[in-house]
């Protein structure tokens, strides 16, 4: 398995350090999964999490439940994205 570059890395923890819990554990989910072997254990070591928390992660992507995805503002208030 390849990892990242030094500056895509850094790019990566940045993002990861900016999202809630929740998007946390689901990103890191997602990025352990593209690298395929070996990934969770890459994506742990990079964002200080534990493999325990990517599984979880990929758990609840793989789930045919709705991702609960509950609002972090008000609807309307500087919805840009």
């Amino acid at each position: 398995m390849d990892g990242y570059s030094a500056k895509m890395e850094h790019q990566m923890k940045r993002l990861y350090d900016s999202l809630e819990e929740r998007d946390r554990r689901r990103y890191a989910a997602v990025e352990a999964e593209k690298l395929g072997h070996g990934g969770q254990q890459y994506i742990s070591g990079l964002f200080g999490c534990a493999q325990k928390t990517i599984r979880r992660g990929i758990t609840e992507l793989e789930s045919e439940e709705e991702l609960e995805s509950e609002r972090q503002r008000k609807k309307g208030v500087d919805g840009n994205c």
